[in-house]
């Protein structure tokens, strides 16, 4: 983890611990051939050193799979299909029998449909799109669904590779206006069709897609409070569509949990089925690029052996938060009594760490040379 991922958990955790409220680690290795061996000990480790604690047993998403597949079935499907096997190179994940399109979109909640448009078919027939690099997907297999399902359900059959798809509502309607306020950033409106498009939720190769899979852990953990990068203010309408979805078709929610940058609290009006919201400012390096793995140098492991302190890192975290004045040592203890998002509605700026500035402390600078 480097410093922007303890920069956003740090948030996370002083806005649920001042609260009164309850925090559970979700280790999210749902990519599974991307998942680095032991990289769950080693944000363990970090949290643990730092000074965040959790509560109960870490939750891991690849022992989630049966969840996963359960609230998939909830979805209706618009195009019926025999269902093909899953290691016949699809995704087919039940038989569906019959189509179950929506009367042109009208519905206030989605449906999937399965989509055979490679990476480079949805690229060649996309406008470009600003900003967060969000691609709209054109529709290509949308519109087979809805006007030729047999057609959709053959090549499904025919085990061509597919992935499955969720519909956003039509234009025009009011489901297609997804709104919520956030605490830092304020009132957000999204128009999903023209700003999210359709969405993948189970990808070709049978893995289920990052978005679904965490709002149908948000819901069944009964998480009530998210914190992340402003990068993901456009997932957030996403995922609020995947939620409406879900609890249209059936899906319980709990209220119970809480999760690694997330947290629950019944002392709150949130709740798990319309959670609040804290996106907060990127941090990024001096040539103005968001910090990434590859800045491995401010790896905290990296960090650590280069003699760096857990007070140190935490007070510069705070530092970018606004919460102090100087980047000064400091425990995430220390910070609950003065934390607020104050600082962060009055300054939505991207943070930079410069080493130029009288503000970067030594053993920053070091690291980033």
């Amino acid at each position: 983890m480097h410093i922007g991922n303890m920069v956003a958990m740090l948030a996370a955790w002083l806005d649920a611990r001042s609260r009164g409220q309850r925090m559970v680690l979700r280790i999210e290795d749902i990519d599974t051939p991307r998942v680095l061996p032991d990289a769950d000990r080693w944000i363990m480790d970090d949290l643990t050193w730092l000074g965040m604690d959790w509560d109960g047993e870490p939750v891991y998403q690849s022992q989630r799979l049966d969840l996963y597949e359960q609230a998939m079935k909830l979805i209706p499907c618009g195009a019926p299909a025999a269902g093909a096997s899953p290691d016949s190179g699809t995704a087919s994940h039940t038989p569906f029998n019959t189509p179950l399109i929506p009367p042109s979109g009208t519905t206030g909640t989605g449906w999937q449909y399965p989509c055979f448009c490679s990476r480079a078919d949805i690229r060649a027939a996309s406008a470009p799109q600003e900003g967060d690099g969000f691609q709209i997907y054109p529709g290509t297999c949308h519109a087979l669904a809805v006007n030729e399902p047999q057609v959709s359900a053959r090549r499904v059959d025919q085990h061509q590779r597919h992935s499955w798809r969720l519909a956003m509502p039509s234009p025009g309607i009011p489901a297609n206006t997804v709104t919520f306020i956030d605490r830092v950033f304020g009132m957000q409106t999204y128009d999903l069709a023209h700003s999210i498009g359709d969405s993948i939720i189970r990808r070709s190769d049978g893995l289920f897609s990052y978005q679904f899979v965490v709002t149908v852990d948000d819901l069944a953990m009964g998480v009530d409070s998210i914190v992340r990068g402003r990068d993901l203010l456009r997932s957030t309408a996403l995922q609020s569509w995947i939620r409406t979805t879900l609890l249209a078709n059936g899906f319980a929610a709990n209220g119970l949990a809480a999760v690694s940058a997330v947290s629950v609290s019944s002392a709150t009006a949130a709740t798990p089925t319309h959670p609040e919201y804290a996106h907060i400012p990127l941090i990024e390096n001096a040539a103005g690029r968001r910090l990434a793995k590859r800045e491995r140098s401010l790896d905290m492991g990296a960090l650590r052996k280069r003699g760096v302190t857990a007070e140190q890192v935490t007070g510069y975290c705070a530092y970018l938060l606004g919460l102090t004045a100087t980047p000064e040592p400091r425990t995430p203890a220390s910070l609950l009594n003065d934390f607020s998002w104050e600082p962060l509605q009055r300054n939505h700026a991207d943070r930079i760490l410069d080493t130029a500035s009288p503000q970067c402390p030594d053993w920053l600078a070091h690291a980033v040379v």
